[in-house]
């Protein structure tokens, strides 16, 4: 494992440059190929913001149980159509506020946010709009059309089992379809209907408008069906994602929707990005002036440490915003923590009398328990964070937990594989490269020619 350990750190390396330089790379998806790329939070690349307020029909202020429901379902919706951690908020009694970063279509927010997400499944009279076979007095809805309020529905959306619910490709049509499973007393009744119906029109209906009216082609007996039709990808996700994570229990009214935009952010980020750049530079420098040729060798491993961790943010993908740049600035101090920790054991191993090569062993041996225990306590902290917080506190304690792990593997790994390689050469076999004094620097072990030796005299 030993020898393999520099050709596995230089594959990483350059995997980790290529996503972090080649454009247009790309990521199998469970809906295709996802691109490769750097996102940015609402506060550093701007977005979509809006206000919504939760309407009783009895006027009365919502309960905040209710607008913890809407708050979860309304993250829930907005995270499935590929947005990367929306900001989401109760304010008062009765907003909501949504934002989502890099969001430019209002329209498709609207629909995923605006809506109650009432499903009905309602079904249509022969003798009003005919079967397949026969023409009715009024031809079958389309997609888009109001249904006419004085039909019953059969049952709601109450019915579907989440769990069931899944978009898909029909194999025989080609059509995108939504499959959804129902529950007893809704499959029940659809089982009893479709089987007494055959050939007539059924409209399935989302928040009073028709999304598909198909005829039954068989008795659906099984619990199970889909909604097909002709919807693009984003119809077919929206729909997907309105089934599964229910209706709101309340109507909202939009009260603003902004584009947000990120010029303020961006000063923030020049900042940011300037006061990183000047202390992780004097960083550098410390290290280069205390500890000399360990210094030039940890410099090498936090140059490693931030390119493999760039490349994980987009792969994950990392939405990136001012709390995670802080998180990420935070673990490389974590980082050189770690190497000034294993760089003072092994001076001590030197002064101690050890050979070069058995005191940078020891080093690291003996700061590990160190290094573990601290990286572990910074672990379980960034895990509650990410377990109970916000979306903005989730961020940063994502970052971090990525940091910290790769900060890990960089200092001991890395900076250990490469210390090893660097005082096997001829010229960095010198006492001042490590910041000793001669008389403490011993380059090889003695010989036990020599103790045998001593030991007749």
């Amino acid at each position: 494992m030993r020898r393999l350990l520099p050709f596995l750190i230089v594959a990483i390396g350059l995997a980790a440059l290529t996503i972090d330089l080649i454009p247009n790379l790309s990521r199998p998806g469970s809906d295709g190929p996802v691109k490769i790329e750097t996102r940015l939070g609402l506060d550093l690349q701007g977005g979509l913001s809006a206000e919504y307020r939760a309407v009783t029909t009895s006027g009365d202020a919502p309960s905040s149980g209710d607008m913890a429901t809407i708050k979860t379902i309304i993250e829930n919706r907005v995270n499935a159509s590929g947005a990367i951690e929306p900001i989401v908020q109760t304010v008062g009694t009765d907003r909501i506020v949504v934002e989502v970063p890099g969001a430019v279509d209002p329209d498709q927010i609207r629909s995923l946010v605006g809506t109650t997400g009432r499903l009905d499944f309602v079904p249509l009279p022969a003798d009003v709009y005919g079967t397949s076979t026969t023409a009715g007095s009024k031809p079958a809805p389309v997609k888009g059309d109001p249904i006419d309020p004085s039909l019953t529905p059969l049952f709601s959306g109450d019915q579907i089992d989440p769990s069931g619910v899944a978009p898909g490709i029909d194999s025989q049509t080609g059509e995108r379809l939504v499959t959804f499973k129902l529950k007893s007393a809704g499959a029940d009744a659809f089982s009893t209907y479709t089987s007494a119906h055959v050939g007539e029109f059924f409209a399935i209906v989302l928040d009073g408008k028709v999304v598909s009216a198909p005829y039954i082609r068989q008795p659906i007996t099984g619990g199970t069906g889909q909604i097909s039709g002709n919807f693009t990808v984003q119809e077919m996700n929206d729909l997907s994602t309105v089934l599964k994570f229910g209706a709101l229990p309340l109507q909202l009214q939009e009260v603003s929707f902004n584009q947000t935009s990120a010029t303020l952010g961006a000063d923030f980020l020049h900042q940011s990005l300037v006061a990183g750049i000047i202390g992780i530079g004097l960083v550098f420098i410390f290290m280069l002036v205390y500890y000399r040729l360990p210094g030039a060798v940890a410099c090498f491993a936090l140059a490693y440490y931030a390119v493999v961790v760039l490349a994980l943010f987009r792969l994950v993908p990392v939405t990136l915003t001012l709390a995670g740049i802080a998180g990420f600035i935070l673990s490389v101090g974590m980082a050189v923590d770690a190497n000034i920790l294993i760089f003072e054991r092994t001076k001590e191993e030197l002064r101690a009398g050890k050979p070069i090569n058995s005191a940078i062993e020891a080093g690291f041996n003996r700061a590990w328990n160190s290094i573990l225990d601290s990286n572990v306590s910074s672990l379980i902290t960034a895990t509650i964070l990410y377990v109970g917080g916000s979306s903005t506190i989730r961020g940063f304690a994502l970052v971090l937990i990525i940091g910290v792990l790769v900060s890990m593997f960089t200092a001991v790994t890395v900076s250990r594989t490469v210390l090893r390689w660097v005082v096997r050469q001829p010229w960095a076999r010198r006492a001042s490269l490590f910041g000793v004094g001669e008389d403490e620097f011993v380059i090889t072990a003695p010989q036990r020619r020599s103790r045998q030796a001593g030991a007749r005299v």
